[in-house]
Protein backbone atom coordinates (compact mmCIF):
# COMPACT_ATOMS: atom_id res chain seq x y z
CA UNK A 1 0.00 0.00 0.00
CA UNK A 2 1.63 3.15 -1.52
CA UNK A 3 1.94 5.99 1.50
CA UNK A 4 1.52 9.81 1.25
CA UNK A 5 2.97 12.22 2.77
CA UNK A 6 0.79 15.41 3.14
CA UNK A 7 3.07 18.11 4.49
CA UNK A 8 6.30 20.04 2.77
CA UNK A 9 8.56 19.28 5.61
CA UNK A 10 7.17 15.72 6.11
CA UNK A 11 8.66 15.16 2.14
CA UNK A 12 11.62 17.41 2.73
CA UNK A 13 12.45 14.91 6.03
CA UNK A 14 11.91 12.11 4.08
CA UNK A 15 14.46 13.15 1.10
CA UNK A 16 17.04 14.28 3.21
CA UNK A 17 16.49 10.46 5.20
CA UNK A 18 16.55 9.10 2.14
CA UNK A 19 19.76 11.06 0.56
CA UNK A 20 21.29 9.42 3.77
CA UNK A 21 20.76 5.87 2.50
CA UNK A 22 21.66 6.18 -0.80
CA UNK A 23 24.95 4.93 -1.94
CA UNK A 24 28.12 7.69 -2.56
CA UNK A 25 28.99 7.19 -6.04
CA UNK A 26 32.52 8.13 -7.21
CA UNK A 27 30.96 11.49 -9.53
CA UNK A 28 30.06 12.80 -5.66
CA UNK A 29 33.76 13.51 -4.51
CA UNK A 30 36.03 16.26 -4.68
CA UNK A 31 39.13 14.91 -4.14
CA UNK A 32 42.28 16.83 -4.23
CA UNK A 33 44.94 17.11 -7.26
CA UNK A 34 47.54 15.06 -5.46
CA UNK A 35 45.25 12.29 -4.27
CA UNK A 36 45.59 9.51 -6.92
CA UNK A 37 44.46 6.12 -7.77
CA UNK A 38 45.66 3.75 -10.60
CA UNK A 39 44.95 0.20 -12.28
CA UNK A 40 47.61 -1.74 -13.53
CA UNK A 41 46.66 -2.41 -17.17
CA UNK A 42 46.68 -6.45 -16.19
CA UNK A 43 44.94 -8.19 -13.86
CA UNK A 44 44.94 -12.61 -12.77
CA UNK A 45 42.37 -14.79 -12.80
CA UNK A 46 42.99 -18.45 -11.57
CA UNK A 47 41.50 -21.58 -12.57
CA UNK A 48 38.74 -20.98 -9.57
CA UNK A 49 37.68 -18.08 -10.58
CA UNK A 50 39.91 -16.04 -8.25
CA UNK A 51 40.54 -12.51 -9.14
CA UNK A 52 43.89 -10.05 -8.81
CA UNK A 53 43.70 -7.06 -9.47
CA UNK A 54 46.94 -4.23 -8.47
CA UNK A 55 47.91 -0.85 -8.87
CA UNK A 56 48.75 2.50 -6.87
CA UNK A 57 47.44 4.80 -4.88
CA UNK A 58 48.56 8.39 -2.53
CA UNK A 59 45.82 10.39 -0.22
CA UNK A 60 46.69 12.78 2.44
CA UNK A 61 45.83 11.85 6.01
CA UNK A 62 42.04 11.81 7.36
CA UNK A 63 39.64 11.78 10.05
CA UNK A 64 38.56 7.49 9.75
CA UNK A 65 39.62 4.65 8.09
CA UNK A 66 40.37 4.49 4.23
CA UNK A 67 40.33 1.47 2.01
CA UNK A 68 41.16 0.51 -1.46
CA UNK A 69 38.47 -0.71 -3.22
CA UNK A 70 37.94 -2.47 -6.67
CA UNK A 71 35.26 -4.08 -8.75
CA UNK A 72 35.07 -5.57 -12.22
CA UNK A 73 32.75 -5.94 -14.81
CA UNK A 74 32.73 -7.89 -18.18
CA UNK A 75 30.34 -7.39 -20.93
CA UNK A 76 27.47 -5.46 -19.05
CA UNK A 77 29.27 -2.52 -17.75
CA UNK A 78 25.38 -2.32 -15.47
CA UNK A 79 26.47 -5.32 -13.44
CA UNK A 80 29.63 -5.11 -11.57
CA UNK A 81 31.49 -7.37 -9.16
CA UNK A 82 33.51 -6.41 -6.27
CA UNK A 83 37.08 -7.74 -5.84
CA UNK A 84 38.41 -7.48 -2.56
CA UNK A 85 39.08 -4.36 -0.42
CA UNK A 86 42.62 -3.37 1.30
CA UNK A 87 43.15 -1.27 3.90
CA UNK A 88 45.36 2.72 3.02
CA UNK A 89 47.65 4.42 4.26
CA UNK A 90 47.26 7.67 3.62
CA UNK A 91 50.83 9.75 4.12
CA UNK A 92 50.98 11.22 1.23
CA UNK A 93 53.49 8.89 -0.85
CA UNK A 94 52.96 6.13 -3.26
CA UNK A 95 51.69 2.92 -1.94
CA UNK A 96 50.99 -0.42 -4.07
CA UNK A 97 47.71 -1.59 -3.91
CA UNK A 98 46.46 -5.61 -4.69
CA UNK A 99 42.99 -7.03 -3.80
CA UNK A 100 41.68 -10.89 -4.21
CA UNK A 101 38.20 -12.40 -4.58
CA UNK A 102 35.99 -14.40 -6.14
CA UNK A 103 32.81 -13.08 -8.38
CA UNK A 104 29.89 -14.68 -8.25
CA UNK A 105 29.91 -14.42 -11.77
CA UNK A 106 32.17 -16.64 -13.63
CA UNK A 107 34.60 -14.20 -15.44
CA UNK A 108 36.86 -15.27 -18.38
CA UNK A 109 40.32 -14.25 -19.61
CA UNK A 110 39.93 -11.04 -21.39
CA UNK A 111 39.16 -7.52 -21.27
CA UNK A 112 37.10 -6.22 -18.39
CA UNK A 113 36.59 -2.62 -16.81
CA UNK A 114 37.73 -2.10 -13.00
CA UNK A 115 37.01 0.57 -11.04
CA UNK A 116 39.33 1.39 -8.14
CA UNK A 117 38.02 3.78 -5.14
CA UNK A 118 40.06 5.12 -2.46
CA UNK A 119 37.26 5.71 -0.13
CA UNK A 120 37.54 7.28 3.52
CA UNK A 121 34.80 6.72 6.14
CA UNK A 122 34.32 9.59 7.84
CA UNK A 123 32.64 9.95 11.55
CA UNK A 124 29.68 12.59 10.97
CA UNK A 125 27.37 13.10 13.81
CA UNK A 126 27.79 9.53 15.16
CA UNK A 127 27.38 7.78 11.63
CA UNK A 128 30.45 6.83 9.44
CA UNK A 129 29.79 8.21 5.92
CA UNK A 130 31.85 7.70 2.79
CA UNK A 131 34.19 10.09 1.12
CA UNK A 132 35.87 9.71 -1.67
CA UNK A 133 39.62 10.39 -2.16
CA UNK A 134 40.37 9.35 -5.88
CA UNK A 135 39.08 7.04 -8.42
CA UNK A 136 39.79 5.56 -11.92
CA UNK A 137 37.77 3.60 -14.56
CA UNK A 138 39.76 1.72 -17.22
CA UNK A 139 39.78 -1.53 -19.16
CA UNK A 140 42.36 -4.43 -18.01
CA UNK A 141 43.35 -7.18 -19.69
CA UNK A 142 42.68 -10.37 -17.09
CA UNK A 143 45.44 -12.97 -17.88
CA UNK A 144 45.22 -16.72 -16.65
CA UNK A 145 47.23 -18.02 -13.62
Amino acid sequence: MPVRVRTRSAVLAAAAGAALLLPATPAAFAADDTETVTVDPTGRIASNGTITLSGTYRCTPGTGPVFVSSSVSQGNHSVRYGVGGTRAVCDGLEHRWTNTGRTVNTLKPGTVNVEATVMELRPVSGLLLPSFHAWQDRDVTLVEG
